[in-house]
């Protein structure tokens, strides 16, 4: 049985439909069955009802109207407007009795019954609404939207067989009509009788067997009864007659992978991407499922890689191809040729955000310094309240020594940073480290502190935070726990040569010696700074030969401390 979704519109519908016919005209319909009748004139109280009803007073024109029905008690049209009254008030059974009323002094008033029919459906007497409804065709024969009426009345009274009646006799009278076929092919689905339901659609086919949506809804019927023959028939029959058709291509590949045949699914998938009347967004809708979150599934990559590029192919002036393949190649750690893809996106179309922030990424990736800079003042030219690219500018005049401009744009960038604390943790990270570089060891230190409060396990503020107290000699105990934290949190090279470093500036050169051995096993043999390290440590352990030898290779290996050649030169430990 059908159900109903929303009666109340239903009626407001027919409310407007009857609204179409004035009241004055409602008044002159009734006049002539009023002057055969001995009632008392009661014309002027119905026209001022109807001066109060278009002026909003709703309630005076109720109270009008029924002193029209105390003067004239046959006066349907006065019942027909306190209907409408009631019924907007949700007040159904006194709406049910006015019009049950009205259509009893004027049966033949299509108006009155309409909208009782439509009141009746709405309180679910379906079977009464169906009789009105039936009377109504009677009275307008020529009418297809009566017969549509009384098939969804027969609908909701569940019954099928009728509603199915009604929509024959509609379709001898005026015709096979795409929107009577599916109505009745709908009711077929839906009572299982898919041969019927089939059968509409045939009709269709042999009414305008040019038309191919047609067969297409006839194939997507058979898929789902498991009737593969006349569907890929049907299907076959679309591309026949539309082979341009931008659909039937993503269709053949459907119906092929749900057969297990990947390899012909996968031709018709290729030959509608390269369809360049299909939308690019269905496309893109279809390339989507081709990887998770964070990586592309790797038993599809190169079907993804190959849609990807068909999709550049066939849509070489819209940013969304090259956006879509740049994600497809960033994803696969293809960098290059996803810079190059993001920056055809942005010679397209320069006004997305986030295709500036996923070129920058991907120069941060290539560690494009020099290009990455570039772009990240372009992006605060373009989006100034955006932080990302004043990160990335900052960090970039840190590595290159600008620490004074590194300190200027990552201040500005940190204004904009609104409910974002790891971006926020990162903005005082960076102006830490700017901030030690410039000596400004006070602001250095408050940097770090916030940088702490947001984030107590960032390894990289722990470390480095650690690391410089060491230098200074200061707060040494706090700059072990913090080190041995950073450690813990991850032990790389770098944080546990830091860990170590402490521990050898507070003495404990026996402990100070494990980590920076460690450090070295991670692979930092070659790493300038630790193997001197190591060589101070061994200096203070009275392991003189083997120290010295250290800083040797420290010096070899790169650049250390200030004091290293001094070191290696007189054979001696130097602070």
């Amino acid at each position: 049985m059908l159900k109903i979704t929303n009666q109340i519109f239903i009626i407001a519908v027919i409310l407007l439909m009857v609204g179409c016919k004035s009241t004055e005209q409602a008044q002159k319909d009734t006049a002539q069955k009023i002057s055969n009748e001995e009632f008392s004139d009661n014309s002027s109280v119905f026209i001022e009802a109807n001066k109060a009803k278009i002026l909003g007073n709703v309630e005076e024109a109720r109270k009008l109207f029924e002193q029209c029905l105390t003067i004239n008690p046959q006066d349907a049209a006065s019942m027909f407007e306190l209907a409408k009254i009631h019924i907007n008030r949700k007040e159904f059974d006194v709406a049910s009795h006015y019009l049950d009323q009205a259509t009893q002094i004027e049966p033949n008033n299509v108006y009155y019954l309409m909208l009782y029919a439509s009141l009746l459906q709405a309180q679910e007497n379906y079977k009464a609404s169906i009789k009105i409804y039936a009377r109504i065709l009677e009275l307008k024969p020529g009418f297809p939207e009566y017969y549509d009426n009384l098939a969804l009345a027969y609908l909701y009274n569940d019954q099928p067989d009728e509603a199915l009646r009604v929509y024959s006799e509609l379709e001898e009278k005026a015709g096979i009509s795409e929107d009577l076929i599916m109505k009745k092919h709908g009711i077929y689905l839906q009572e299982g009788k898919v041969d019927k339901a089939a059968a509409e659609i045939q009709k269709l086919i042999e009414a305008f067997p040019n038309e191919s949506k047609y067969y297409s809804i006839l194939a997507e019927l058979y898929v789902s009864e498991g009737m593969n023959e006349e569907a890929l028939a049907a299907y076959q029959k679309v591309k026949e007659i539309d082979p341009d058709n931008p659909y039937i291509d993503i269709s053949l590949a459907d119906f092929y992978k749900k057969q297990g045949e990947n390899k012909k699914a996968f031709e018709h998938l290729k030959a509608g991407f390269l369809n360049k009347n299909l939308d690019i967004d269905s496309k893109i809708q279809v390339l989507i499922r081709y990887y998770t979150a964070n990586e592309i599934y790797s038993d599809l990559k190169e079907e993804a890689f190959e849609l990807s590029e068909a999709l550049v192919e066939t849509h070489p002036s819209n940013p969304k191809a090259y956006s879509m393949y740049g994600d497809f190649l960033y994803q696969d750690e293809q960098y290059e040729k996803a810079r190059d893809a993001f920056k055809k996106v942005i010679e397209l179309d320069n006004s997305k955000y986030i295709v500036w922030e996923q070129l920058l990424f991907t120069e941060a990736e290539l560690q494009n310094n020099d290009s990455l800079l570039t772009e990240s003042q372009k992006a605060i030219e373009l989006f100034p309240e955006q932080p990302l690219p004043y990160l990335f500018a900052g960090s970039v005049h840190y590595q290159q020594k600008n620490w004074e401009q590194a300190v200027i744009i990552l201040e500005q960038g940190l204004f904009y940073v609104v409910n974002n604390d790891p971006l926020m943790a990162q903005f005082y990270a960076y102006l830490g480290d700017s901030y030690y570089q410039l000596k400004n060891i006070e602001k250095s230190d408050e940097a770090y502190d916030n940088a702490l409060k947001i984030d107590p396990n960032n390894d990289y503020v722990l470390n480095n935070y650690a690391y410089y107290l060491s230098l200074r000699g200061e707060n040494l105990e706090r700059a072990a726990q913090m080190a041995k934290k950073a450690t813990e949190i991850k032990p790389s090279s770098s944080n546990m040569d830091t860990y170590g470093w402490v521990l050898f500036k507070l003495g404990y050169y026996e402990e100070a010696l494990i980590w920076i051995e460690k450090a070295l096993e991670d692979g930092a043999l070659d790493n300038a700074v630790i193997l001197e390290h190591y060589g101070d440590v061994l200096w203070k352990l009275n392991r003189t030969e083997e120290a010295i030898h250290k800083w040797q290779q420290a010096q070899e290996a790169g650049e250390g401390s200030d004091l290293l050649d001094k070191k290696v030169r007189e054979k001696n430990y130097f602070e």
